[in-house]
C-alpha cells in the first residue's frame, strides 16, 4: 500500500509539473472533502484577488491526503479536519514552521433519509433492530470516522451495532449512501449535513463531551513550489471574507491557535 502511495505521489508530481508549463502561478491545495463547497468558493475570491494566480484543489478523505503528501505529491497547502493528520506531518519536518493554523470548527451530527419510514429519535435508536445499516467513514483515515466511533463509544453502542456498520472512504460518501436511502443512518458534519436537506434529515447532534473537537487546521507543505502565493491564500482563508464564506457554509469560527 505504502509503495502505491508513493506511486501515486509520483504520478501527482508529474502532472503538476507539467502544468506549470502554462500556469506558472498554479498552486496545490489539499484539503478534506467536508471543504469542497466552501473552499471551491473561497478558492474563486482568492484568484480573484490575486489576477495571475490560480489554486487547484484535491479533496479527499484527510489521511488519504496526508499518505500522498508523504508520498511526495506536489501539495503547497493542506487543510484537515483534523489535528491527528497534521501532528503527523509536524514532526517529520514536511510543514513550514509557523505556517500550522487553525481556521474552523465542526458538529457530527446523526443523520438518516428524509423518506425513512422509521423516525430516530437519537443515538440510542441505533441498537434498534429496525435499523440494519449505519453508515460512518472509515476510522483508520477519515477524521469523521474516527469522531463517529468516539460518539458512538460514548452511547455504549459500539457491540451493539458492530454488524450494522458500513464503512465509507470519505464523509462525503457517508452523505451518499444516507442520501439514495442505502442506510438505515449515518454520522457526518453538519455542514455535510447542510448540503443534502432535502434528501436528509439531522435527527441529533453529538454532544460536545461525546467526542474530541472537530477543529480544522492548515499548514504550508515544506518544499511545495509557489510558497509565497500558497501563503496568500492561507491569508485569505483567516481573513474576514474568507471566515465569512466557511461560515456560510456552517463552518464554526474558532481561534487560530
Amino acid at each position: 500500500m505504502r509503495r502505491l502511495i508513493a506511486l501515486l505521489g509520483i504520478i501527482w508530481l508529474s502532472f503538476f509539473t507539467s502544468v506549470s508549463v502554462w500556469g506558472e502561478q498554479e498552486f496545490l491545495v489539499s484539503a478534506a472533502i467536508s471543504l469542497k463547497n466552501a473552499f471551491t468558493e473561497i478558492g474563486a475570491l482568492y484568484e480573484k484577488s490575486h489576477p495571475g494566480n490560480k489554486v487547484s484543489f484535491n479533496f479527499g478523505a484527510s489521511g488519504d491526503l496526508l499518505r500522498q503528501i508523504q508520498g511526495g505529491a506536489p501539495v503547497a497547502v493542506f487543510a484537515s479536519a483534523a489535528q491527528k493528520d497534521m501532528d503527523t506531518l509536524e514532526p517529520a519536518g514536511l510543514l513550514i514552521p509557523g505556517s500550522r493554523a487553525n481556521f474552523a470548527g465542526n458538529s457530527v451530527v446523526l443523520v438518516q433519509p428524509r423518506q425513512a419510514i422509521a423516525k430516530l429519535a437519537g443515538f440510542p435508536d441505533l441498537a434498534e433492530y429496525e435499523v440494519k445499516k449505519i453508515a460512518i467513514g472509515n476510522p483508520k483515515t477519515v477524521p469523521a470516522g474516527r469522531y463517529a466511533t468516539e460518539v458512538l463509544n460514548y452511547f455504549q453502542l459500539a457491540d451493539a451495532i458492530k454488524d450494522k456498520l458500513v464503512l465509507a472512504e470519505n464523509v462525503r460518501q457517508v452523505l451518499d449512501y444516507v442520501a439514495r436511502g442505502e442506510v438505515d443512518a449515518g454520522l457526518v458534519y453538519q455542514t455535510d449535513a447542510l448540503t443534502r436537506e432535502k434528501e436528509v434529515q439531522v435527527v441529533a447532534a453529538a454532544t460536545p463531551e461525546s467526542h474530541q473537537p472537530v477543529i480544522y487546521p492548515i499548514a504550508l507543505i515544506k518544499g511545495a513550489a509557489k510558497e509565497s502565493e500558497a501563503k496568500e491564500f492561507i491569508a485569505v482563508v483567516l481573513s474576514p471574507a474568507g471566515q465569512t464564506g466557511l461560515q456560510k457554509y456552517g463552518f464554526k469560527p474558532i481561534s487560530p491557535k
